[in-house]
């Protein structure tokens, strides 16, 4: 099965080539991020996500709504949080925009609490959950009668409806993530970890969802650090964090709303149980996470152990691989050059 092989878009704070270093000419302007998102559309990428978060940068749904119609093949992955938006409203702006975009439009839901505000695990994911059955009754059913804990509706849907509902994309790997991944997502995301961590977190989705009698994608999240040769790898790793101020770093993390979860702490365990050159496992470095929440490890070496490491994931089940690099738009031309041509790159369904 081709594989859908995406790439990552610079609009939370700025690009860099070293970590902790601004670079001026790649900061999160409109003009960056569409130098990065048509470079990868012309690079054959099949879906590009723009992420959000509440620091410097851009909105990721306005980006894609300027950005969508200048693309030709690529889909768009803009980030939307839960909470920020009113259900019925966002269910009529995507169908809108899918329909702007030729029906290349899917959605990352974000289960992050809201700027300034504090719930609980259990209630965020409730209210995700809930978000994102709305979100299906308003693109497919007649009416929606709903009276929930957070939303309550009594609405024809012919302003939402859409014969081509942009797919779900969802991550988190707590518990209550989990359940909501298996019951409501159309394909579930993991920040990289190693081979047999994703596994383990495949087999155990896979099992949630085919108990409430569904079936999902897998999609994994890295960044890639590939050269001609391993040591070039390795070299280029190193650089990326050799100018660093660890202050730097550690505000550069803790600015992250989410710094805190559980995703990010399992990558925080991750680079702690790296050896003294920051790799976890073969091709895998786990350097990034020092200045960075979020995923926080890169699959780096020669082309051919980067090939290697991606089909070791793909044959856990991983249908999407959503890459990126520093800077972003240098490595995704490596990234096409040495490694796009060893797949076969495609969509997932819709």
């Amino acid at each position: 099965m081709a594989l859908e092989m995406s790439w990552f878009a610079p609009s939370c704070r700025g690009d860099t080539a070293r970590l902790g270093v601004d670079d001026p000419g790649r900061r999160a302007t409109f003009a960056y991020n569409r130098r990065v998102i048509e470079l990868v559309d012309r690079l054959g990428f099949r879906n590009v996500l723009i992420p959000s978060s509440y620091v410097p940068g851009m909105d990721p749904w306005t980006l894609a709504s300027a950005l969508g119609p200048m693309t030709t093949t690529t889909r768009l992955l803009p980030a939307v949080r839960v909470g920020e938006f009113d259900p019925p409203m966002f269910a009529r702006a995507a169908t809108s925009l899918q329909q702007v975009m030729g029906g290349r439009l899917t959605v990352n839901i974000i289960s992050s609490e809201r700027a300034g505000e504090s719930l609980s695990t259990e209630a965020r994911y409730e209210r995700t959950a809930e978000a994102m059955a709305l979100l299906r009754s308003f693109w497919n059913d007649d009416e929606v009668h709903h009276d929930g804990p957070w939303w309550r509706y009594d609405l024809d849907t012919e302003p939402t409806r859409t014969a081509a509902p942009p797919p779900l994309y969802f991550g988190g790997t707590s518990e209550p993530a989990r359940a909501v991944a298996a019951e409501h997502a159309d394909c579930y995301l993991m920040w990289v970890e190693g081979v047999d961590a994703i596994g383990e977190l495949v087999a155990d989705v896979r099992r949630r969802a085919s108990d409430a009698g569904r079936t999902l994608r897998f999609g994994l999240r890295t960044h890639v650090i590939v050269r001609e040769t391993e040591d070039e790898a390795r070299r280029a790793a190193a650089d990326l964090v050799g100018g660093l101020d660890p202050d730097i770093g550690r505000r550069l993390k803790e600015s992250s709303h989410d710094h805190r979860s559980e995703g990010v702490l399992r990558q925080d365990a991750l680079r702690a149980a790296a050896d003294g050159d920051g790799f976890v496992e073969e091709a895998l470095w786990a350097g990034i996470g020092v200045a960075r929440s979020g995923v926080g490890a890169a699959v780096t070496g020669s082309a051919e152990q980067v090939v290697a490491k991606l089909r070791a994931y793909a044959d856990l089940g991983i249908d999407a691989f959503i890459l990126s690099g520093y800077p972003l738009d240098d490595e995704a031309r490596r990234v096409a050059e040495l490694v796009l041509p060893s797949f076969e790159v495609g969509y997932l369904p819709s």
